[in-house]
């Protein structure tokens, strides 16, 4: 959601790092390592770097995917290619290696505004990648603009490969119905297997009721299972999402809470990231959770949530409240596996999206899994 060379080496800056730790489980602890920051309209091979709202790891080739939520309005829609370097001090450099061009069903470039790319995931087994659109709902002199949020597999040269099944509950309406426009497809995931892929809705359905607001008025969301081998909606679980974290200045400006990424852990377990914004307030308050799927209801079938009875919703639990880091934190919208530290440690790379504005930035987060 957006609100508001050949080897190109970026400008960084570290944040300090702590040895505060912050429990995924009994058994793993997540530290801080520190930040790296791109300059505001940073350019690679004539395409400006921002919005990048996703991104994923290929570990055989130690290589990361980023896609940039640029719909083609200032560049064409793309993925980038890159390199990430470690120093004593968390991440070194970000290397840009290279940037794809995403095509339509057509094989050309996607025409201005016609899409809305958001996450991305490398499909290890067929040496492709999976990525979101959130579509579009608006309307501008009594004339409506539909698009469906889609997940779509392209190669890794950019061409469109095939598209995941919609669920009926989740195409585009001119009546308030189905999702919202820019709070659909916002975070993608496969299991460890690829057996499974999740998607999450960012913002509740019409039907499942309000957006998040302060105080206590929490939101519903929907966290979807589909199968990968025959691309069909398998499952579909409640997520209650936190409130809005802070009033919007002035008093009915925009605010949101929405979960703005998903990350696969363990069987049943995904990293949930909500990202809080409020106008007038610097950044964004971004909370991790651990949400546990296995004993959710599948409400699939279950046009409304806020009248269901006898469901019971995905089970989170707080692994990380970020405004605890020592360093401001902004728009997070992507995670994945980061490089291997010398010590054999595994960890989390979090990657922000600038919306392309003065007032947030793309910035790394580096995390050690203890």
């Amino acid at each position: 959601m957006k609100y508001g060379y050949s080897a190109f080496l970026l400008f960084f800056l570290f944040g300090c790092a702590t040895q505060r730790r912050f429990s995924i489980d009994n058994n793993t602890q997540l530290q801080y390592l520190g930040q790296y920051t791109i300059p505001l309209k940073a350019q690679y091979n004539g395409t400006t770097v921002g919005g990048l709202s996703g991104i994923d790891y290929d570990a055989k080739k130690d290589v990361y995917y980023i896609i940039s939520d640029d719909g083609s309005k200032i560049d064409p829609a793309r993925v980038y290619k890159a390199k990430i370097q470690l120093g004593d001090k968390g991440i070194d450099t970000v290397q840009f290696l290279s940037v794809t061009t995403l095509l339509n069903q057509h094989q050309t470039p996607y025409l201005p505004a016609t899409i809305d790319p958001e996450a991305i995931r490398y499909f290890q087994p067929a040496d492709q990648i999976v990525w979101s659109s959130e579509g579009e709902r608006t309307r501008k002199n009594n004339e409506w603009t539909l698009r469906d949020p889609s997940v779509f597999i392209s190669s890794l040269d950019g061409k469109w490969m095939d598209s995941f099944l919609l669920p009926a509950n989740l195409h585009m309406s001119q009546l308030e119905k189905g999702p919202r426009n820019n709070g659909s497809f916002e975070g993608i995931s496969f299991d460890k297997k690829y057996r499974s892929l999740y998607v999450n809705v960012e913002e509740p359905l019409f039907e499942d009721g309000v957006q998040a607001a302060t105080a206590d008025t929490f939101a519903w969301t929907r966290i979807i299972k589909f199968d990968v081998k025959t691309r069909k909606p398998l499952a579909q679980y409640a997520y209650k999402t936190d409130p809005v974290a802070y009033p919007a200045q002035p008093a009915g400006a925009f605010k949101i809470n929405g979960v703005s990424e998903i990350f696969w852990m363990a069987e049943n377990k995904l990293l949930t990231i909500e990202r809080s914004f409020s106008t007038g307030r610097a950044g964004c308050v971004i909370k991790l959770y651990l949400a546990d799927l296995q004993h959710a209801s599948d409400v699939s079938s279950i046009t409304s949530l806020l009248t269901a009875k006898n469901v019971r919703p995905v089970a989170k639990k707080l692994v990380l409240n970020m405004e605890e880091l020592p360093i401001p934190v902004y728009n997070i919208e992507g995670v994945t596996w980061g490089p291997v530290l010398p010590n054999g440690h595994a960890t989390l790379l979090f990657v922000a999206d600038d919306n392309f504005s003065l007032v947030d930035k793309t910035q790394f987060l580096l995390f050690e899994l203890k």
